[in-house]
């Protein structure tokens, strides 16, 4: 079932496992159950140390649990294809703790969350956030004895899915009640099971990460750029991030980086964090900073009783997505509204929905959509789209889309489990309309993650950090770069130039001390 490259680098990938992993399956008379054995024979076939075995109990569906002497509570329902086959080696490696684990800190956090704990993730194998969820929580359950995790696949389990109301994934449930939906990181996660579930030992005192000349917040193309010109002026160099790559990660196409004429958000974030791997850097991943001193040497405090001091700070966090803020928004976040079309775009097929935002984000989405479901409708703030003109084009060339101009979202309606319409006003005439749909995709722009700074440096409006020509704040030792700053053009290449005049004005200002 695995192609001959694919089977040669899991050769090299599992010589890594000292002891067995068993991949156990159900019994079950499902028409694809021969395709998901094919698949388990394919990849046992790469190793001596990875055992295919049947379980005595029975599945309508195929469905397999990963076993090793560490751990048996991590169960895929569903054939593991597309974008979570990664998660299954992930999990294979992980069982024998061989794989890519988290430093001390936040393991003995995962272990410390207090048990029992039941998660089950709905996924869909073209989700291009969900195996980070699913590959977040099966970690856990490998490393914690009282979490179990099983991903399902949406596919055959549809009536589940109907009963349940999803119409977004991931999908994180315990028992019949939604934990959390949508794009989450593990920090997010992990913060979230403490939360709901305490912990079985609290943290005295607080962690001591270390003493640096250089300390960057965020690892997207801002903050990799800023540490590796940092560690290449031989700064003591450390950086903080959720997760390596940020936006990249939720990107697909891009074909505007110079000298690459294609390439994918997330084969670019591996590139950059294995640019960042070549120089003494120290990566302090899965971490969100809360605070920050403006001391001479600046303490900055993370949000899980951790801290560390730097001499200079770079501040490289990006942006998220924009929220409407309307009613109904948050309500139905999963069963309606969503911000992935290539994730959740599947559950409406055959249905209409809107995309609310003109700019390139939001000409992309219904473009894409409109190969999916019944009709688009695209609802622009502004007298104008402010797409591209050859996206827009191609939009007023499909069949099955509208376009809407000066229309402010008002709120969005439901009937307790899902959307069914949402409303807007004709800013012309002040007049109020109702669009009836099943699904509202958000794509109106960024948000800059600069919410710890507020108070430590000077802002504009819009929450930008504002910086001079070299990437200077109001605070003196603190530096920012990409998205998150005031400076025009929110793309990859400028972010990256900005990065590296961020880490260049560190290494003058602190040679000129």
């Amino acid at each position: 079932m695995l192609d001959q490259s694919i089977i040669t680098q899991l050769n090299q990938v599992f010589k890594k496992l000292d002891d067995n992993v068993e991949l156990n399956y159900k019994k079950s008379s499902h028409e694809k159950q021969n395709e998901l054995i094919e698949m388990l024979k394919s990849v046992a076939s790469t190793s001596d140390k990875i055992l295919l075995t049947e379980s005595s109990v029975s599945s309508d569906h195929p469905s397999f649990t990963v076993k090793s002497k560490y751990s048996d509570r991590v169960t895929f329902s569903g054939i593991p294809g597309g974008h979570e086959f990664s998660s299954l080696i992930i999990a294979i490696l992980n069982s024998n703790l061989k794989g890519k684990l988290p430093d001390e800190s936040l393991v003995d956090r995962m272990k410390n969350i207090k048990g029992p704990v039941s998660l089950r993730t709905f996924i869909s194998l073209s989700c291009e956030n969900c195996p980070d969820v699913v590959q977040a929580l099966n970690l856990m359950a490998i490393l914690n004895p009282d979490i179990h995790h099983e991903m399902i696949d949406g596919e055959y389990t549809q009536e589940e899915v109907k009963r349940l109301k999803i119409q977004g994934v991931p999908a994180v449930f315990t028992g019949d009640d939604m934990f959390n939906s949508g794009k989450t990181s593990l920090a997010e996660l992990l913060d979230k099971l403490e939360t709901t579930y305490g912990v079985k030992e609290e943290q005295t005192g607080t962690r001591d990460l270390g003493d640096f000349d250089v300390v960057v917040i965020g690892a997207g193309p801002a903050g990799a750029s800023s540490a590796v010109y940092a560690a290449r002026k031989g700064l003591k160099t450390a950086v903080i991030t959720d997760r390596i790559g940020g936006q990249l990660q939720d990107t697909k196409g891009i074909e505007n980086l110079i000298s690459v004429p294609y390439t994918e958000g997330p084969e670019l974030a591996n590139k950059l964090n294995l640019h960042m791997s070549e120089y003494d850097i120290k990566v302090f991943e899965h971490r969100r900073v809360e605070s920050f001193s403006k001391d001479k040497l600046k303490t900055i405090t993370l949000t899980n009783n951790e801290e560390l001091k730097t001499k200079s700070l770079i501040i490289a966090t990006g942006a998220k997505w924009r929220e409407l803020g309307v009613d109904g928004e948050k309500e139905y976040l999963g069963r309606g509204v969503a911000y992935c079309p290539h994730c959740d775009g599947p559950f409406y097929k055959g249905k209409d929905i809107a995309v609310v935002g003109g700019g390139n984000s939001g000409v992309e989405a219904a473009i894409d959509l409109a190969g999916i479901v019944k009709s688009v409708t695209v609802i622009e703030y502004g007298e104008q789209l402010k797409a591209d003109q050859i996206l827009i084009d191609k939009l007023n060339s499909l069949s099955n889309t509208k376009i809407i101009k000066n229309a402010a979202t008002q709120s969005i309606k439901g009937n307790g489990d899902n959307v069914t319409s949402l409303i807007y006003m004709d800013r012309a005439t002040n007049q109020e309309n109702e669009i009836q749909l099943s699904g509202v995709f958000v794509q109106i722009g960024l948000l800059p993650n600069s919410q710890f700074a507020k108070g430590s440096v000077e802002t504009n409006e819009y929450g930008e950090i504002l910086v001079d020509d070299k990437c200077r704040t109001s605070t003196e030792g603190v530096y920012a770069a990409g998205d998150v700053t005031t400076v025009p053009y929110k793309q990859i290449i400028v972010a990256m130039g900005e990065g590296a005049k961020a880490g260049l004005s560190a290494f003058e200002d602190l040679m000129l001390k």
